[in-house]
């Protein structure tokens, strides 16, 4: 993982924080609070529809490697099931409603700061819409396995070769 911004102040009162080698490994502690300050992950999720031999994707608007390609996905929100914000997503990036129909993996991020910890990923096939690029996503088009777009995340590689791979089991 890359190297993250440090925190220096505690989140809950606002005073200094300092290290402390705490549960296995040196964190950052309030000494108000008297609290260890843990960093959670943020993970994401996201979905390969693959129709007619080809995988949807949608090309980046805006953001983290902005005009480059991935599959649709999207940060989990707090109180949000991975497969509800995949399918979420999926609808706002593209138009297109989808039927989850397994988990595929989950994928650890590059840790690229803005990036996810992890990528939850589903497969899933289109139920319904009508594909228009939506949200973050300037674009979104199907495209021949074989012949991909420039893609923006190592994660989208790793899920499209897990989704080849249980589909030739």
């Amino acid at each position: 993982m890359a190297d993250r911004p440090q925190l220096n102040f505690c989140p809950q009162c606002g005073s200094p924080l300092q290290d402390r080698t705490m549960y296995g490994r040196v964190r950052r502690y309030c000494p108000s609070c008297h609290r260890a300050i843990f960093r959670d992950p943020k993970a994401a999720a996201g979905v390969v529809v693959v129709q007619d031999g080809e995988v949807l994707m949608v090309r980046r608007g805006t953001g983290l490697r902005h005009g480059r390609w991935s599959i649709p996905a999207g940060f989990v929100e707090y109180d949000e099931d991975p497969a509800v914000t995949a399918a979420r997503e999926c609808r706002e990036e593209t138009g297109l409603e989808v039927e989850l129909t397994a988990l595929l993996d989950v994928i650890p991020g590059e840790g690229l700061p803005g990036e996810a910890s992890f990528l939850v990923v589903y497969a899933g096939r289109v139920v319904g819409g009508e594909r228009a690029a939506g949200d973050d996503a300037d674009r979104a088009a199907f495209f021949p396995l074989d012949d991909l777009p420039p893609l923006a995340f190592e994660s989208t590689r790793r899920a499209l070769e897990r989704w080849k791979d249980k589909s030739l089991s």
